[in-house]
């Protein structure tokens, strides 16, 4: 099954570049390209993209408000933020309106078509570092003069994997810590994701920093 992505970026070049890397996969398809926000908000709409490819920085209306017009509309919408190391607050704001991952701009090239890849299958990128850095900040305001989420109705055991997703870490490092198979990982991450109404693994993390399971870096 090809994988359809839409490009939205205001510089032609980056675009470009973007669509001559994606060309040489044989699974991933360049749908439409879009030079403003507005523009990638219709696309989506007439195109029906498994993944939006999604700048910030753009004139009129930026990729923050688009991507909270897209998941608005459709909350299967998965839109994968471009972003530099400066961006944080920007980075806040995409997280709010329902990213689903982010790209570095000077990322390895193999890395931006595994993050198009994982985003499509409906998981979240979840990058030790930049974004672990970046959610850990976006929690510790997000609710501001509250103490630690409280969890119900969970089990201990995927109060754990909570935990450890909260890491950063992927299915494979998860069971490998706490010796059970990925497969049941992959069950307790999805009873995880039914159970707290989290839309991706972006959001467990999100949820593991609330509920003070994770201390945010300093």
């Amino acid at each position: 099954m090809t994988i359809r992505v839409i490009l939205a970026d205001d510089q032609p070049l980056i675009r470009a570049g973007l669509r001559m890397l994606i060309d040489q996969a044989p699974d991933i398809d360049v749908a439409a390209e879009a030079g403003t926000g507005a523009e990638a908000v219709q696309l989506t709409r007439d195109a029906s993209p498994d993944v939006v490819v999604m700048d910030i920085r753009m004139p009129g209306m930026d990729g923050i408000e688009a991507t909270q017009l897209i998941t608005a509309r459709d909350p299967r919408a998965r839109v994968l933020v471009l972003t530099t190391f400066d961006d944080d607050d920007y980075i806040y704001g995409a997280l709010r309106a329902g990213a689903s991952g982010f790209l570095v701009k000077d990322m390895a090239l193999e890395d931006i078509l595994t993050a198009i890849r994982v985003v499509a299958a409906g998981d979240a990128i979840v990058a030790p570092g930049v974004t672990r850095r970046l959610i850990a900040q976006f929690s510790s305001q997000s609710r501001p003069g509250s103490g630690p989420r409280e969890l119900t109705g969970i089990t201990d055991r995927e109060r754990e994997v909570l935990r450890l997703v909260g890491l950063g870490m992927s299915n494979a490092e998860i069971a490998a810590a706490l010796y059970i198979t990925t497969g049941t990982t992959k069950t307790h991450v999805a009873r995880l994701l039914t159970k707290l109404d989290a839309r991706d693994r972006v959001q467990l993390v999100i949820t593991a920093y609330q509920a003070g399971l994770v201390r945010a870096p300093h």
